[in-house]
């Protein structure tokens, strides 16, 4: 396959960036989407130019780290997808693929397609956990969780902190993320008892960062690489009004 790129390039925070084209010959399908970069950059050093820097870490779906816009949608074109699990087979020989780090105010570019996403760490940091003293692990056993409970805790829990529902948000809203990160402990009884400072914690944190307002358009559920669902900005909702109500 051969294929044009049409890549931004920012050298730093500060500057202004823009777009810069590059042709890449001899990709093979079976190559993954970060793959066919390493194969561009490859180029690049050869010929002594600066490679485009962009995200990664596990190439297995897991990390999250793996943050870009393919042709204006978040991950690429196939659903429930990370970037570094989408393979060249979704392109067609002589196709152009447009390039880009996920944009929000909330995500500022460091350099060409990485993005700093230490918003999401500040959320997590002011309420995304239990407190718990310190000691020996508790049996498994010792407090039953109900079956339907633990496996919505589970769907909550899968979210992997990427991004793409900000990307893709015409708001930029961390709703689905900051939801599912409390959804996931709002479930088990370990999470009751911060349950209403945890969720106005959290969404102080996320106002706070200058993320937008949820307008249900459904568009972060739609490229969720977890298929998180928006059912958890429900339940985020519900709970946040039922913490403000309890004074707590």
């Amino acid at each position: 396959m051969n294929l044009t790129l049409r890549i931004w390039r920012q050298k730093n925070r500060q500057a202004k960036g823009s777009f810069e084209t590059y042709q890449v010959s001899d990709i093979v399908p079976e190559m993954s989407f970060l793959e066919m970069l390493d194969v561009l950059n490859q180029d690049l050093i050869a010929k002594g130019h600066e490679p485009v820097a962009f995200d990664h870490d596990c190439r297995e779906g897991i990390c999250g780290m793996c943050s870009l816009m393919i042709n204006g949608i978040a991950h690429g074109p196939e659903e429930a997808t990370t970037t570094c699990q989408l393979y060249m087979r979704k392109f067609r020989d002589g196709d152009t693929i447009t390039i880009e780090p996920f944009r929000a105010a909330a995500f500022p570019v460091v350099r060409d397609l990485v993005v700093d996403r230490g918003a999401f760490d500040r959320i997590l940091q002011a309420g995304g956990f239990v407190s718990v003293g310190t000691g020996g692990a508790p049996d498994a056993n010792l407090i039953p969780v109900p079956k339907d409970k633990a496996e919505r805790a589970m769907d909550a829990a899968a979210c992997i902190g990427c991004g793409a529902c900000v990307a893709a948000c015409k708001n930029a809203s961390a709703s689905l993320f900051v939801s599912a990160k409390i959804a996931h402990l709002a479930q088990l009884p370990q999470g009751q008892a911060e349950r209403h400072r945890r969720v106005k914690a959290m969404v102080a944190a996320m106002d706070a960062e200058k993320f937008g307002g949820c307008t249900n358009t459904y568009d972060c559920e739609a490229v969720c690489p977890e298929s998180i669902s928006v059912d958890f900005i429900a339940d985020m909702n519900r709970d946040y009004r039922k913490a403000l109500l309890s004074g707590e």
